[in-house]
């Protein structure tokens, strides 16, 4: 079981690890002052842009306008979750969870990185290994990409890897709890169930081995009739949310902001040979929107190449599914008839396959509409071009996020594409609008509410870009650096005031807290936050606030002016409505009179003029 994320849990993991310990295992730092600046990892720049704050165990980098703690940077660097960055980070300071559970994982681990050791070792030593080495040697995989990838071979015999932990009943257990070791259906003693396969070590985005990807070599005198297996569904692993060779490309990946994304083991393999470091491959399955979001963490542009076979070519509308569904730029390039890329690449070289990446590769719409229309005039068959246009229209309905997305992004994404489905098919954009409206309806009344309306209690994307209204952010400036003037605040201003919804949680944390007679100080805002965006901005807020703190000193007068600020705001947010209902009347002579005092009296406060005196 994972360790729990509660708050004590967070505050543990967070008071025992220093923060310039951790990113300076990454990047180096100096001391600069009362911080350490060093060059930031996430973007190419030869000036020191990252900052830490070792007494608030903060970073930021003011380059790229990313910040947060320890476990931001970790999410960050790793590209993880923020559960799964918890227990990387508990596991560095060795705390763990509850008594009975918190080794349960680590040992699985270890087992998987032993299995790998004992694969790799009789691939490269043991007589069984010796088919496996002659494939290899025929695909030309040489030895530096079998040492990188971890290459292995399981003979094919049924208990191999049950007779390396020598019958241990235990060891056996945590083998079959890994899927290296299974049952037949109708019962009887375990077996290995790679036996007689090339395998292919699968390893998470940190390097640590979780699963196999087994070629079956007949050579070895197996005779199963699937050519690839992969390890089932474990504690370890999940194929939808792998990528191969993820591990040893994401550097590559995130120095080119570029991921590139091939079909097979060996074709991923083959391209880290030729110079192709971004490149990764699915686990035997399609690129799945699971997929797309774990690369997004290191990358803007994804490139999938698809087989220049008969099942690459269905996969348009997949892909154009992909496309407008995820705000990432998905290109395609399909490889010449017959020929995937391992083939391309040891025939014509790794310049030939840049070429026709820079050449060939087309967005994901382009892709899928010349799939569509493949023989299809789209001048004189008017009944082929409708269809392939209603194909397309109705992809374009069934992308989830563009009917649930609220921040415009997504929106724009939409238009393009269907700017461009009219220009090509030569029809009215608005004729495709209305049957994008009329799909979407018919989505909606027949799907269940709980899908297209999401979880209960789902929050919006907290890593959304707001606009914040400067005086908003110079408040929470202020009350993160004086939680002291909370309770002044919140006499004169509601959280309803507040309109940017990270400030609104932020405000909305402080108040709960302080009714709990908890102070909301910077370091327990940041436990209280698991996502990345806030954090970021807790950290510049505090970040600025320190800076005028050094500048004056003086936060009681600063209050009473944002207070005022406030106030004014206000007066001139209900200022329309009242001035239109004087003008359309329906209001007795009292009520008149009261709010034309009202406002006279708004105006002389809000130009600084006292109200008049007798005498």
């Amino acid at each position: 079981m994972p360790i729990s994320s509660s708050l004590d849990t967070k505050e543990q993991v967070r008071g025992a690890i220093d923060i310039v310990d951790l990113i300076g295992g990454y990047v180096q730092l100096r001391r600069q002052g009362r911080n350490y600046v060093g060059l930031c990892p996430w973007h190419d720049d030869t000036r020191p842009s990252l900052q830490v704050n070792p007494e608030r165990q903060s970073f930021k980098c003011w380059v790229c306008d990313i910040g947060g703690d320890i476990f931001s940077f970790i999410m960050k660097m790793e590209g993880v979750e923020f559960r799964e960055a918890l227990q990387m980070l508990a596991d560095r300071a060795g705390i763990v969870g509850p008594a009975g559970t918190a080794g349960d994982k680590r040992m699985l681990y270890q087992a998987a990185a032993w299995a790998e050791g004992q694969y790799h070792d009789c691939l490269l030593n043991r007589p069984e290994g010796e088919p496996a080495r002659q494939y290899l040697q025929q695909r030309q995989i040489t030895a530096e990409s079998i040492e990188k990838f971890q290459l292995g071979f399981s003979p094919n015999q049924r208990d191999w890897i049950f007779r390396q932990v020598k019958g241990e009943q235990k060891r056996a257990k945590i083998l079959e709890a890994i899927g290296l070791l299974a049952r037949p259906a109708e019962g009887g003693s375990l077996y290995d169930r790679f036996r007689g396969r090339l395998l292919f070590s699968i390893r998470d985005a940190q390097g640590r081995p979780v699963g196999m990807g087994g070629r079956v070599l007949p050579e070895s005198g197996a005779t199963s009739p699937a050519k690839y297996i992969n390890s089932p569904e474990t504690p370890l692993f999940s194929k939808s949310n792998l990528l191969y060779g993820l591990d040893v490309a994401r550097e590559a990946i995130r120095r080119s902001n570029t991921a590139l994304v091939v079909e097979g083991y060996t074709d991923c393999i083959v391209a880290h040979q030729y110079g192709f470091d971004n490149a990764v491959a699915a686990l035997g399955t399609a690129l799945g929107e699971s997929h797309i979001r774990i690369l997004k963490r290191f990358a803007d542009r994804i490139v999938l190449v698809l087989d220049g076979d008969e099942a690459g070519q269905r996969r348009a509308n997949e892909v154009l599914e992909l496309f407008v569904a995820q705000q990432v730029d998905l290109q395609i390039l399909t490889l010449p008839e017959e020929t995937d890329p391992c083939d391309f690449l040891n025939e014509h070289g790794a310049e030939a396959f840049a070429q026709l990446l820079a050449d060939k590769a087309v967005d994901a719409l382009d892709h899928a509409f010349r799939a569509a229309t493949r023989g299809v005039d789209l001048e004189r068959d008017v009944h082929g071009a409708s269809q392939a246009l209603e194909r397309l229209v109705s992809i374009v309905a069934r992308a989830p996020r563009l009917r649930q997305d609220t921040t415009g992004g997504d929106r724009f994404r939409e238009e393009k594409v269907l700017q461009r489905l009219a220009a090509w098919f030569r029809v009215d954009e608005q004729e495709i609008r209305r049957r994008l409206t009329l799909l979407r309806r018919r989505s909606r009344s027949r799907a269940p509410a709980s899908r297209m309306d999401g979880p209960p209690g789902a929050k919006a994307d907290a890593t959304t870009t707001e606009t914040i209204d400067p005086t908003q952010r110079e408040l929470l400036e202020l009350l993160i650096g004086h939680p002291e003037c909370l309770p002044a605040v919140r006499s004169e201003i509601s959280s309803d005031r507040i309109t940017s919804g990270s400030c609104r949680r932020i405000y909305e944390t402080c108040c709960r807290l302080s009714d709990a007679r908890i102070v909301p100080t910077f370091d327990r805002l940041m436990l209280e936050f698991d996502e990345p965006a806030i954090k970021s901005l807790l950290v510049e807020l505090d970040e600025q606030c320190r800076a005028k703190d050094d500048r004056e000193a003086q936060p009681e007068a600063l209050l009473g002016e944002l207070i005022k600020t406030f106030q004014r705001q206000e007066v001139e947010r209900q200022r329309p409505a009242q001035i239109v209902a004087l003008r359309e009347g329906g209001l007795d002579d009292s009520q008149e009179t009261e709010l034309l005092e009202k406002i006279i009296r708004q105006e002389r406060n809000r130009q600084g003029i006292s109200e008049p005196t007798d005498g």
